[in-house]
């Protein structure tokens, strides 16, 4: 006979557990307000800091408690994960913690930066093997290694003690708070901090709105919720690499279809901008995964106006040679940059009409490259505008269409447009 199968969701003896495990590895974060935000929303918005772990986010806290759970045969066999960022850095950490042996399978196009970190932080614990060129590739050469070997997979989210360990941040900010909070806001990649965190306030708070947020160009939970199973997505948008998932976990899903209140996308360019905000404006370092929590609160502006808010920065293991693609796309998304193919009449003044008479004042050309000439009349170019303001974009494509310098608008030219960003 068959039995169901039940959602497993931590009990809060088992996060407490965790907790206790967690104390000496794990920084209690702080949770703070935001005067920038309280203030832009009419709210008291709280940042809860995981960004401020020793590995620059909470994953140390799934891996330390699953890690840490292990038998001292399957501690004495070693262990196996696959990952191109925080997990690795989280595992790499409690390999060294807990004297365990690991291998780490990391993409072949994963950034310098980041083997650098893993190696730090394991030490001579660690084993890291680059293999593949997505996180796809290393996750099947990794469970081809644990058979092989008869090593323990960490998984990054999908485990029960991985989640109970995530868990965790719900009980500190529980803790941390005098009043009740109506909104938290938590950033989505496999689901396993949303399923966590959700169940502790669900039954310690459950009057708690707990919104999900995802990426919008790798929309799975909020995909797989609407279509009532989990759903892998055929392809997604990699730029929020920390929660950019085709695929949540089975187990994660089952706990979010019923603990988050909604589930929202954003989208990338927003992420951005909030990113170079918080950066400007507060000195918060944060990757495109720590910003989702903060860049969903325009979305809910006037529903939490005079509510206690609180989001979860998941991390802030950003790579600076992604700064100007992060600028770039914040420019994009604020309606700020432009291209153009423009027509220059082959004649001597053509450029210097067009930067003295068509430009406003306060617009920069940021991109010029000449195409090839093609008649004797007009020589087109790929121009990129700056604009210090969004309303000036319809006066400066008038203004280009009238002196005849007008050739294409490319921001609505999908096809022609992913080859400038």
């Amino acid at each position: 006979m068959q039995t169901e199968n039940k959602t497993y969701f931590p009990s809060l003896k088992a996060v407490q557990a965790a907790a206790e495990r967690l104390k000496s590895v794990a920084v209690l974060t702080p949770l703070v307000k935001n005067l920038q935000y309280s203030k832009r929303y009419n709210a008291n918005v709280l940042f809860k800091r995981e960004d401020l772990q020793l590995v620059r986010s909470y994953k140390i806290r799934g891996a330390y408690n699953r890690m840490s759970s292990l038998t001292e045969e399957q501690m004495k066999n070693g262990i196996v994960c696959a990952s191109a960022g925080n997990h690795a850095q989280g595992v790499a950490l409690s390999c060294k913690l807990l004297k365990i042996k690991g291998t780490i399978f990391m993409p072949s196009p994963t950034p310098n930066q980041k083997i650098d970190q893993v190696k730090m932080f394991g030490e001579e614990y660690t084993n890291i093997v680059l293999v593949g060129d997505t996180y796809d590739d290393a996750y099947h050469a990794s469970m081809l290694e644990c058979e092989r070997l008869n090593k323990t997979f960490i998984h990054p989210f999908d485990d029960q003690k991985v989640i109970e360990g995530q868990a965790t941040i719900g009980l500190e900010m529980l803790s941390q708070i005098n009043a009740p909070l109506d909104y938290v806001f938590i950033p989505v990649g496999g689901g396993g901090l949303a399923s966590g965190l959700s169940t502790v306030f669900k039954q310690l708070s459950p009057d708690t709105k707990i919104i999900g947020v995802e990426p919008e160009g790798a929309p799975s939970m909020k995909t797989s919720l609407k279509n009532g199973y989990n759903t892998e997505l055929k392809s997604i948008e990699n730029f929020v690499d920390g929660a950019a998932v085709k695929k949540v976990g089975d187990k994660t899903f089952a706990i979010c279809k019923q603990n988050l209140s909604e589930m929202i996308t954003v989208p990338e360019g927003k992420i951005c901008e909030t990113i170079l905000e918080l950066y400007n404006k507060d000195a918060i370092v944060v990757e495109p995964a720590g910003a989702l929590s903060i860049a969903a609160l325009d979305f809910y502006a006037e529903e939490i106006k005079g509510k206690n808010v609180a989001c979860v920065i998941s991390g802030s293991n950003n790579d600076i040679t992604r700064t100007e693609e992060i600028k770039e796309r914040a420019l994009l998304y604020t309606n700020l940059k432009h291209y153009f193919i423009v027509k220059f009449p082959q004649r001597a003044g053509a450029l210097k009409e067009f930067v003295a008479e068509i430009l406003g004042p306060n617009d920069d050309i940021t991109y010029f490259q000449y195409a090839k000439k093609t008649n004797r009349v007009n020589g087109s170019a790929v121009v990129g505008i700056e604009l210090k303001s969004s309303k000036d974009l319809i006066p400066l494509m008038e203004k280009m269409k009238s002196r005849k310098f007008y050739g294409d608008y490319l921001n609505d030219n999908p096809d022609l447009f992913q080859f400038l960003v």
